[in-house]
């Protein structure tokens, strides 16, 4: 699963201990464009995605649930000017505090009961000028999160660690 060597210098420094993150925010997207919900708890059905989310479905695609740190919704705001961004304007479904989600690339990591592997970045898309305004594409691009397959299924509540598994 890692591009490199676990008793190479780069491989330990990859494998190297890091503190567990929490989950501080949960949204569905019940439909596309609609509303995000935000439930204290969600569920997460091994692969195939969140219970009620519009990705949830049948087959095991790569984006079953996507993620974001809050340090990065920070940036984003900080690149665009404001204060703050509200985390349904990115449509992800959890976000992230305390956890560099890039240390987690090509990892698996628990995120409450469920066990998730991560599956790529998650990269803006167009409505990101609609929604956050002129340089909205540009200011998203490198703090987009990752997407993440379900492994093994399980409950997911706000305060919840974010951890490594391997």
């Amino acid at each position: 699963m890692l591009a490199f060597p676990s008793d190479s210098p780069l491989g330990r420094l990859l494998a190297a201990p890091m503190r567990p993150g929490r989950v501080t925010w949960l949204g569905l997207r019940p439909a596309r464009r609609a509303t995000m919900l935000t439930p204290s708890s969600v569920g997460l059905i091994a692969q195939r995605g969140i219970s009620g989310d519009r990705y949830d479905s049948t087959h095991d695609g790569p984006r079953q649930v996507t993620l974001i740190a809050a340090e990065d919704l920070a940036a984003i705001a900080a690149f665009l000017g404001q204060t703050g961004i509200a985390p349904d304007l990115l449509r992800r479904n959890v976000v992230t505090s305390g956890i560099n989600l890039l240390a987690l690339k090509d990892r698996r990591f628990r995120l409450g009961a469920a066990l998730l592997e991560t599956s790529g970045d998650c990269a803006p898309c167009s409505r990101m000028e609609e929604v956050l305004g002129p340089g909205g594409y540009n200011a998203v691009r490198g703090h987009g999160g990752v997407t993440a397959r379900i492994i093994e299924g399980g409950e997911v509540a706000i305060g919840d660690p974010v951890e490594r598994a391997d």
